[in-house]
This record gives C-alpha cells, structure tokens and sequence, in this order.
C-alpha cells in the first residue's frame, strides 16, 4: 500500500480521533497533517496493524501538543507569580515588559531570515533541535550551525544598541 492509498484510507479517522482528544478543528487539522507527515517518512515494513500504528501516532502527536501547551501555561504562570512579588509599580513593569518586548522584535528583524527561523523556532516555539530539522526540513547539524551564529549575532546587536536604550 503507498503512502496516497494510506492517506485516503485512513485521513478521516485520524481526523475524528485528533478532533475529538482535542476538541479543536484546527487542531485536529494540524495534528492530522503532523500524523501523514510522519506516518510518510517512517519504515512500515515491520508494522503489522497499520491503523493501530497510525492512531498511535496521532495519540503521540496530541499528547505532545497538550504537554507543550500545559508547560507554555505553567511558565506564564509562574513567571506571572514571580513577577507580582516583587512589583511594586504594575504600570511601571507592563510598560518595560512591552519596551523589552519592542526592542527585541527589532534586534530580531535584523537577523537574516534562515538564522531567524531557527532562533525564533528555538527560543520563542521552544521547540528541539530535531523537532526544528523536522519543521523546516534541514539536518540536525545546520540547526544547531544556525543557533550559534543566530545567538552570536543577536549578542553583537544587543552589544552594538545604546546602554540608555538597554537599561533604561
């Protein structure tokens, strides 16, 4: 059976399962899509229960987007509570939050677009280094090349800005 025959087969009841463990059509959409991806590019030569092994597949690519989304939450959690114990001007902080958050879109801006892919997939996606290769198709190794000169051009941007503009 190829990949096609494998897709119309089964697409639909990936699709039900990842809408329903998600409760989100444009979840259940992406994961579905995350699913063939990698049902296409896996060995199925030692796979005897093909759809068993596919809904597998689509259990482990929903439990993985919950359990990123549930760290995503508990982080803007916890950083919310730190950030209240010691804030004693809640205006004061939102508006340097948003500064901080103004300056570094324009460091990034400056970076070239393949190092600001990884960057950004890396740092603020906080995805794996496989979990980037897969994404945006390169090898393992490009990614980690592209993260340290990524990180070492945004060290020299952030060196090169005004000190009043860093710590102000």
């Amino acid at each position: 059976m190829n990949d096609r025959e494998l897709f119309e087969l089964y697409k639909e009841q990936v699709y039900h399962f990842c809408y329903y463990y998600m409760k989100n059509r444009a979840d259940a959409e992406d994961i579905t899509q995350e699913v063939f991806v990698k049902v296409i590019l896996a060995d199925k030569s030692k796979v005897t229960n093909m759809k068993a092994w596919i809904l597998r597949i689509a259990s482990n690519e929903c439990n993985s987007v919950l359990r990123r989304r549930k760290n995503g939450i508990l982080k803007e959690i916890r950083n919310f509570v730190l950030s209240k114990s010691d804030n004693a001007n809640p205006v004061e902080q939102q508006l340097t939050t948003q500064e901080t958050k103004q300056e570094m879109a324009e460091v990034y801006k400056q970076l070239p677009d393949k190092i600001r892919t990884v960057i950004v997939l890396r740092y603020i996606n906080e995805l794996s280094i496989a979990e980037i290769a897969k994404t945006i198709n390169i090898p393992e190794g490009t990614v980690k090349s592209r993260i340290h000169k990524g990180l070492k051009l945004l060290n020299k941007l952030v060196e090169s800005r005004p000190k009043e503009m860093i710590y102000s």
